[in-house]
């Protein structure tokens, strides 16, 4: 079956996503002015009494991306039966936050940068606005303490008038507040939306997972010199998962919210994915960028297993190099081996994460439903 979209969302007036063959890309602007952000640069076009111009305002930058590849890429694939799923030494970390922004999402991080600066501006308006209708108030009790308020009449009634439109301005202000927000308006065909809300509410499960951590090192062991069934030692801190969205953006659907132990927190949204710390630090990556990929772990467990994971096997803490117990140890004891999920995310730009579950199957579902739902953009 042929699936197909609608071919550009508004996020606010003067500010839409387009979808084409060649990928996402933001517009910004009006009819006869406008600039366009996609993977190959930034461009303004223009139309004046029947005249069009296309200029070319910037281009990617090659080498930061041909440097992030080589840092931030694994070294090897996944081994189809993994142990500890890990095979390389490395810290699994993104790059600096400010340079995994894609080009194409340059339009939408301006728009929530603006959307910040104009609630900052609107709340100090609303600050001296408030100052002054104080003082509007404590002017007109005075003049009626010191009695020449009874004496011209002009200074209440006039103090009346200056606290009425006061007012009225507080609340236009509070009013202006409550819309600086980025409005992610989506409008998918129906197939489209039944496919995200699946994803929806695959992670809507993943969440109530019992154990969730972020792997943020994974380093190689020599199992024969340790004594130990597992090629590589990982570091790994527990976090969660959630659904619900950031300041500045409004949509349909809360975002997927992923928890990060060393870095910023994932929400992922139905067109794009937000990289954020605050609202002065953050990057956006298009949904088609992402690199996705959900496997499974065997993992020696030395702590307490999870009650939803399964034990698929035994294990000693002193093995032998065929991974029968070493008896030369009077203290060896068995240690479960469990099978958890495990999802990364990474990206040309240096986007680099790696979360590991204690349930499988709920990971499995939810990489399946994720997959299917971003291969629409691609």
């Amino acid at each position: 079956m042929a699936w197909s979209y609608r071919k550009r969302i508004k996020v606010i007036p003067g500010v839409h996503l387009n979808f084409s063959k060649r990928g996402i890309s933001t517009t910004i602007g009006v009819k006869g002015a406008s600039i366009n952000f996609n993977k190959s640069g930034t461009t303004l076009s223009t139309s004046i009494l029947g005249f069009s111009s296309r200029q070319k305002l910037s281009t990617p930058k090659s080498a930061s991306k041909s440097s992030s590849k080589s840092q931030y890429q694994p070294v090897s694939q996944y081994p189809e039966n993994p142990i500890n799923n890990f095979y390389y030494d490395e810290n699994i970390f993104s790059a600096d936050i400010h340079e995994i922004t894609s080009q194409n999402m340059q339009g939408i991080k301006e728009s929530i940068i603006l959307a910040h600066q104009q609630k900052k501006e609107l709340i100090t308006d609303l600050k001296k606005t408030s100052r002054t209708l104080f003082l509007t108030k404590t002017k007109k009790i005075l003049s009626f303490v010191f009695l020449y308020g009874f004496v011209n009449k002009n200074i209440p009634q006039n103090s009346d008038r200056d606290i009425k439109a006061q007012k009225q301005a507080i609340e236009q202000i509070k009013m202006m507040i409550e819309k600086c927000y980025v409005n992610l308006e989506i409008d998918f065909d129906n197939e489209i939306k039944k496919k995200f809300e699946l994803v929806h509410e695959a992670f809507k499960k993943l969440t109530t997972s019992h154990k969730i951590w972020d792997i943020t090192s994974s380093h190689y062991q020599d199992r024969v010199a340790m004594r130990s069934s597992a090629s590589t030692i990982v570091k790994r801190r527990e976090v969660h998962f959630a659904l619900k969205s950031i300041p500045y953006i409004k949509s349909d659907y809360q975002a997927l919210y992923l928890k990060n132990a060393n870095g910023p927190d994932f929400y992922i949204y139905p067109t794009f994915i937000v990289m954020y710390n605050n609202e002065n630090n953050f990057a956006i990556i298009g949904i088609d960028e992402l690199n996705f990929h959900q496997t499974y772990t065997r993992f020696t467990e030395t702590s307490t297993v999870p009650r939803d994971s399964k034990i698929i096997g035994q294990t000693w803490a002193k093995v032998n190099k065929n991974g029968s117990r070493d008896k030369r140890f009077k203290s060896n004891y068995q240690i479960p081996v469990v099978r958890y999920g495990n999802i990364r995310f990474s990206t040309q730009t240096g986007v680099l994460e790696e979360y590991e579950l204690s349930n499988y199957e709920l990971t499995e579902e939810f990489g399946k439903t994720f997959r299917e739902f971003q291969t629409l953009f691609r």
